[in-house]
C-alpha cells in the first residue's frame, strides 16, 4: 500500500505514490480524452467497467483502415480487398495469441460479449438442451448472462439454477459442486463481476463441472483487461469478452469456442460469408469460424481490437495487475474514510470494481453531484439487478479502474464525496 505522509484531504491521511514499474504518464498521455476538461474541471475517469478509453494507437489505425485500406474482406482478388483480408486475419491471430487459444478456427468475431452468450445459447443451447434439463449460472451474472439463458429455458422447458453468494461477494463453491447433477447440461458464470468486482474461482467450477461432463462458459468482459486469461488452461469450453472494455472500439467482441464443440453446432446466423454455395434446394456451410460470421464483419473493429490486445501485452499483465491491485486498496481505503460510505462486494480476490453506498443518499444523487466536479462514476443497478436484491438495495454507485487511473484520481473522488456530505448535510 505505501507509507502514508504528511499530507491530508479533508483530514484524511493520503498514501504516498510507490515507485512505478511503468510510465504512467506516458501512458496517461497515449489517451487523448483524459485531456478532457468536465463541467470545468480536469476529467477524472473512473468508469472503465462500463467501457474504456482508448489509446492513440486504436485511433490511428482505424483511421488508416478508412483512409487507405478499406475494403469488403475475404471475396475480392483486388489490392484493397487483399490488403482488408490480411488485416482482418490477422487481427485473429492476435486474438488467439492473447487468449491462447489452440487455433485461429476458435476465434469467432461477434459484436461483443453478449452476442457471443446468445450465439451459445441459441446454437449450443437448442442443439443439446432439452426439456428438464438445467443451466446453472451465478447469483452476480450480468443481465447478459441471465436473459438468454432464460429465453433458452422457456423455450425448451429448461431450468435455472443459481449459485449463492456470501455477504462478502462470493460464490459458495460447496453450494455450486451440489447444484451440480446428471441434469446440469451448461456452467455459463462471470470471470469477474462487473457490480462488485468478484473474481470468481473459475479453475474450480470448471474441474466440478468437467468432473461431470457438464462444459462451461465464461463471461469474460470484466476479466480481459485486468487478468492475464489463457482459455487454455483455464479449459474453459467457450469465453466471451467485449472490445470496448479492453480499450478497443465498441462493435466488436470475441467467442472462444473448443473446436469440436463450435465444429457441431449450427449457425447463428445466415448470409453473407458464413456459405460454402447455394441453390434453391440446399445450401452448404463455411468452414469455422465463417460459419458464424455472417454479413460484412466489423473490419475496423476487429484491426482496432487487435491494436488494443497489442498495447495491453505490451505493457504486461504482471505490471497491470500489481499497479491495479495497489490503486483499488487505496481506493478502497479512501471511500471508508468517508463517513456514511458502505461498500457493497468485499470479497478477498476483486479486480478494480469499488461499488458503494452513502447512508441517506441515493446513489444518482451521488453521482449527479460528482459529476459536477468532473469526476465520471457510474451509478445504476449496473445491469445486474439479481445481485441489487442480494444486498437490499435499490443500486450502487460504483467507482471502476484502469491502469491509467491514479490516486489522485481517487482522492478527487473523495474530495467530491465531501461536496456530497455539503448538499445532503
Amino acid at each position: 500500500m505505501g507509507v502514508y505522509n504528511e499530507d491530508n484531504v479533508h483530514g484524511r491521511q493520503i498514501i504516498a505514490e510507490p515507485e512505478r514499474a511503468f510510465d504512467l504518464e506516458g501512458i496517461r498521455n497515449d489517451f487523448p480524452i483524459l485531456s478532457t476538461v468536465a463541467r470545468g474541471k480536469p476529467l477524472v475517469y473512473l468508469d472503465n467497467a462500463a467501457t474504456t478509453q482508448k489509446p492513440n494507437v486504436v485511433i490511428d489505425v482505424m483511421d488508416r483502415y478508412y483512409r487507405s485500406q478499406n475494403s469488403n474482406v475475404h471475396r475480392g482478388v483486388h489490392y484493397l480487398s487483399e490488403v482488408a483480408t490480411d488485416k482482418y486475419e490477422a487481427a485473429r491471430s492476435t486474438v488467439r495469441r492473447f487468449i491462447n487459444a489452440r487455433n485461429e478456427k476458435e476465434i469467432v468475431f461477434v459484436r461483443g460479449a453478449t452476442e457471443g452468450v446468445n450465439l451459445v445459447a441459441t446454437s449450443y443451447g437448442q442443439q443439446n438442451l432439452k426439456a428438464g434439463d438445467e443451466i446453472l449460472i451465478s447469483a452476480m451474472e450480468h443481465h447478459s448472462n441471465i436473459v438468454p439463458w432464460q429465453l433458452l429455458c422457456e423455450s425448451i422447458g429448461a431450468k435455472l439454477r443459481v449459485i449463492p453468494m456470501s455477504n462478502r461477494g462470493e460464490l459458495k463453491l460447496e453450494e455450486c459442486e451440489r447444484l451440480i447433477t446428471e441434469r446440469t447440461k451448461l456452467v455459463a458464470l462471470v470471470h469477474v463481476s462487473n457490480a462488485l468486482g468478484t473474481v470468481n474461482p473459475v479453475r474450480e467450477i470448471i474441474a466440478m463441472a468437467h468432473g461431470k461432463n457438464v462444459p462451461v462458459l465464461l463471461d469474460g468482459a470484466q476479466a480481459i483487461p485486468h487478468l492475464r486469461v489463457d482459455v487454455q488452461e483455464l479449459d474453459c469450453d467457450f469465453y466471451a469478452f467485449s472490445g470496448h472494455k479492453v480499450f478497443g472500439p465498441t462493435g466488436i467482441g470475441v467467442l472462444y469456442g473448443k473446436e469440436h464443440l463450435l465444429n457441431s453446432m449450427p449457425p447463428y446466423q445466415s448470409g453473407g460469408d458464413m456459405i460454402k454455395s447455394v441453390t434453391f434446394e440446399r445450401t452448404t456451410f463455411n468452414d469455422l469460424p465463417y460459419k458464424f460470421e455472417a454479413g460484412t464483419p466489423n473490419i475496423a473493429g476487429s484491426i482496432g481490437l487487435a491494436a488494443a490486445l497489442d498495447y495491453v501485452g505490451a505493457i504486461g499483465f504482471e505490471t497491470i495487475s500489481s499497479y491495479e491491485r495497489d490503486l483499488l486498496e487505496y481506493a478502497t481505503d479512501a471511500l471508508l474514510s468517508v463517513k456514511g460510505v458502505t461498500i457493497i462486494g468485499t470479497a478477498s480476490e476483486k479486480a478494480g470494481v469499488v461499488s458503494f453506498v452513502m447512508k441517506d443518499v441515493h446513489p444518482h444523487d451521488i453521482g449527479t453531484i460528482v459529476d459536477q466536479e468532473g469526476v465520471a462514476i457510474r451509478t445504476g443497478h449496473h445491469c445486474a439487478q439479481p445481485v441489487m436484491e442480494r444486498f437490499g438495495v435499490p443500486a450502487t454507485a460504483r467507482a471502476s479502474l484502469a491502469f491509467y487511473n491514479t490516486r489522485e484520481d481517487i482522492d478527487a473522488l473523495v474530495n467530491a464525496l465531501f461536496k456530497v456530505h455539503e448538499v445532503f448535510g
